[in-house]
């Protein structure tokens, strides 16, 4: 069986979080995660935002789900105003910009402002590439080293949860590439566990062209879930099929200490409206901007120029990508 690295999954030792600037204002934070039908990696974001609000009580933090578990975007907002909060902050739990994050959260928004009028919503980033993430997983790293590896016979195999969207892909690749640099690795090869191309399979047939003694897989997930679990499994199969290669499989990044540290930038950023997005190689954008509509994706923190899609948040079975060639010919299309 492959080595599963179980560092920070236990919970978070708040003596190891920095120390956190002070809010400027008091206004409620919406915490918006993906959602699963796993029920560990549901309590995963609630303990999340629950160890987020003990360090620091002075303004409620309400978790919420994007799809597929309760409570809804609609249910956190409801709270909020049953409390008599006209003013909310909002930020994706999300590590990278891709539909969910750029039109679904907002479409959600979209239709409590609807229902609620007097609602002002303050929207913030995406985690994104940032040096507290590649902070986190230096430490990691480093925890495994050992006299009996080298690093240079070592092949990281980074893996991404994959999106329709190849701006939010080619930043996962981005990440793996300044992750390795400098660190004396052999390389690194970056696969997706689903909807893109290269497949996780295929990301340890390419580590082992390098012949190395060891893999190291690293699942750029937050919290668990029926993705990070088939990741554990699967390379528990090519640990099996391939003895003679060391493989250790880190776990998801959980309630780590610089999350926090992050989180807290994201916030303070909505509360003083310096919230700024890279959009320029958007797909939607670009879209728009074919069609001479380059104003609708725009992302301003409080998102009043919107003109969303919509979205029903119905998944088939079938991977509508299972064909390459087709996947790179529409991937560039905007629904």
């Amino acid at each position: 069986m492959p080595t599963v690295n179980t560092t920070n999954l236990t919970g978070l030792d708040q003596s190891k979080v920095q120390h956190l600037l002070p809010l400027p204002l008091h206004r409620p934070l919406l915490m918006i995660g993906h959602g699963t039908k796993d029920e560990a990696g549901r309590q995963s974001l609630l303990d999340f935002a629950a160890a987020y609000q003990a360090l620091d009580t002075s303004r409620p933090v309400l978790p919420c789900f994007l799809e597929l578990t309760k409570p809804t975007i609609q249910d956190g907002i409801e709270q909020c105003v049953a409390q008599g909060y006209t003013e909310l902050s909002v930020l994706p739990i999300l590590l990278f910009a891709a539909r969910h994050n750029k039109f679904d959260v907002t479409n959600e928004l979209d239709r409590a402002r609807q229902r609620y009028p007097q609602l002002k919503f303050h929207y913030g980033r995406h985690f994104g590439i940032t040096p507290g993430i590649l902070e986190l997983w230096r430490s990691r790293l480093a925890e495994l080293d050992q006299p009996q590896w080298n690093r240079s016979e070592t092949v990281l195999l980074f893996v991404g949860r994959g999106s329709s969207d190849p701006d939010a892909n080619s930043d996962v690749c981005k990440l793996a590439r300044i992750l390795w640099e400098g660190s004396g690795y052999s390389t690194v090869e970056t696969c997706f566990i689903g909807i893109t191309h290269p497949r996780l399979e295929e990301g340890f047939r390419r580590a082992r062209l390098y012949q190395p003694k060891r893999i190291i897989v690293l699942p750029y997930f937050l919290f668990t879930g029926i993705l990070v679990k088939k990741i554990f499994d699967i390379t528990a199969q090519q640990q099996e099929q391939y003895p003679d290669i060391s493989i250790t499989c880190l776990p998801e990044m959980g309630l780590h200490p610089q999350l926090f540290s992050i989180l807290r930038e994201r916030e303070i950023e909505t509360q003083m409206g310096q919230v700024q997005m890279n959009c320029e190689m958007c797909k939607f954008r670009l879209a728009a901007a074919a069609n001479g509509n380059d104003h609708v994706h725009t992302h301003h923190h409080e998102h009043g120029h919107h003109d969303h899609h919509s979205h029903d948040h119905s998944h088939s079975p079938v991977d509508p990508y299972a064909d390459v060639e087709a996947y790179h010919q529409k991937i560039w299309q905007a629904p």
